[in-house]
């Protein structure tokens, strides 16, 4: 689990993003803070993979906690979650190595896609001591958010978003057949919707041979582009 270090102060705010990053698979929140030296304290206590970063806090900057992060011994990412717009809020925290900056208000949509990539980069630097110039491509098109990728004509918006949670809260991958079950359409019509996330990068598809006839196509969710 990648262990998350929410960092708001607005109570009901930082309550949110812990439940929005708690419906994250492969996420967990560690802890909350409302301060900034909260931030540095619990970073330090608990060692957290992420910190959700607000800007404006109490007592100093959040660019102010990613600095001192940063001088510290603490091997940590921050993700800034701010409503700070200003163009130099904005190139000070890209220059202090923030993973990403996403600006308030913002859906749960738009956090997850930020924590998906940011969990295949941190899992594609798992373990690994040295690595080539195309894993280091990879990992940093992962962090990129892609552009909306329009839906192809007879497919909705609401009903692909039921197809893709579905994947997404699968145990393992899905037949056409099973997702069909679970969202009440046809099997015909989410295998468009499947095939549609594995042409946009979103899902992955896999063969299971069985005694006779076609091999079944099975599908996950990958979080990708």
């Amino acid at each position: 689990m990648i262990r998350v270090l929410v960092v708001d102060d607005d109570f009901m705010v930082a309550k949110v993003q812990c439940g929005f990053v708690a419906r994250v698979p492969g996420f967990a929140v560690a802890g909350v803070a409302h301060t900034g030296a909260e931030a540095l304290a619990e970073v330090d206590r608990l060692r957290p993979d992420l910190v959700l970063l607000d800007i404006y806090l109490p007592d100093v900057s959040g660019l102010e906690v990613l600095r001192r992060l940063r001088e510290g011994d603490a091997v940590v990412d921050v993700l800034a979650v701010t409503a700070a717009r200003d163009v130099n809020t904005i190139r000070t925290a890209l220059r202090s190595g923030v993973v990403h900056y996403l600006i308030k208000p913002f859906s749960f949509d738009a956090l997850r896609d930020r924590l998906e990539r940011y969990a295949v980069a941190h899992h594609g630097l798992a373990g690994s001591r040295e690595v080539a110039q195309d894993d280091v491509d990879r990992l940093f098109l992962a962090l990129r958010p892609a552009p909306p990728v329009e839906l192809p004509k007879g497919l909705t918006p609401p009903t692909a978003d039921l197809v893709a949670e579905a994947l997404r809260k699968a145990d393992g991958d899905l037949s056409a057949t099973e997702c069909a079950e679970r969202v009440g359409l046809s099997r015909v019509s989410t295998r468009r919707y499947l095939e549609h996330f594995v042409g946009a990068g979103k899902a992955g598809v896999s063969l299971r041979y069985g005694s006779a006839g076609r091999p079944e196509r099975r599908y996950r969710w990958t979080g990708g582009a």
